[in-house]
């Protein structure tokens, strides 16, 4: 398995083509923007879209998802929480952003633990906080987290349906509790691992205090 990543949209969001090295089914994660570009590297790399997954439903996330479904006939899949933020422009903040007006209604949903995918076995990890669906990915050795983790900080909770006191617990929990090797692809910036933020994000020494 493969993972190619470009910066997509006006914020530069991650938009990640994971894919398969044999039969070159892939899936698109977030994205937000660069519809010709996205298209662009599929053609480059011979890929087989089968669904777009969201880590979350921000409008800097979400930019191309209409056009690609439109595009390559693919569902959209996102955890059940974040629909009513999908579904509103002004809550996902698209309206508010230098972009059109983007509003989604997924074609499917998943929840915490669900394992998602026939050729890339994925698990679901909710991680409310940044927004109340917010999820992060595991499969092999890649952890894909959105919004939630960046290298060395982790995402805001000062926009609708964020909460600090769960993003805290969501990393607390669940993100402290996997393997060091992992190699983690954020929402924005740059690849970090689960070690490298283990001993150097200043959020991550702070909440293993209180585990």
């Amino acid at each position: 398995m493969n993972i190619f990543r470009m910066m997509a949209g006006i914020y530069a969001a991650n938009c990640l083509l994971v894919y398969d090295d044999s039969s070159k089914d892939s899936f698109v994660v977030d994205p937000g923007g660069n519809f010709d570009d996205i298209v662009d590297n599929i053609g480059k790399l011979n890929l087989n879209p089968r669904f777009i997954l969201l880590t979350h439903g921000h409008g800097d996330h979400i930019g191309a998802v209409n056009e690609l479904k439109s595009k390559y006939n693919i569902p959209v899949i996102c955890h059940e929480d974040e629909k009513k933020l999908l579904a509103d422009s002004s809550i996902n903040l698209s309206h508010q952003m230098p972009m059109k007006d983007i509003e989604i209604i997924p074609d499917d949903t998943f929840k915490d633990g669900d394992i998602i995918g026939n050729d890339f076995p994925i698990e679901v990890i909710h991680t409310p906080g940044h927004t109340a669906g917010s999820c992060c990915f595991l499969l092999e050795n890649y952890l894909i987290t959105g919004d939630t983790i960046f290298r060395g900080s982790i995402g805001r909770t000062d926009l609708p349906t964020s909460n600090y006191d769960e993003i805290v617990e969501s990393i607390k929990n669940k993100i402290l509790v996997l393997d060091d090797g992992l190699r983690i692809f954020p929402g924005h910036g740059a690849e970090t691992t689960m070690a490298f933020e283990r001993d150097n994000n200043p959020y991550f020494i702070e909440f293993a205090k209180y585990i």
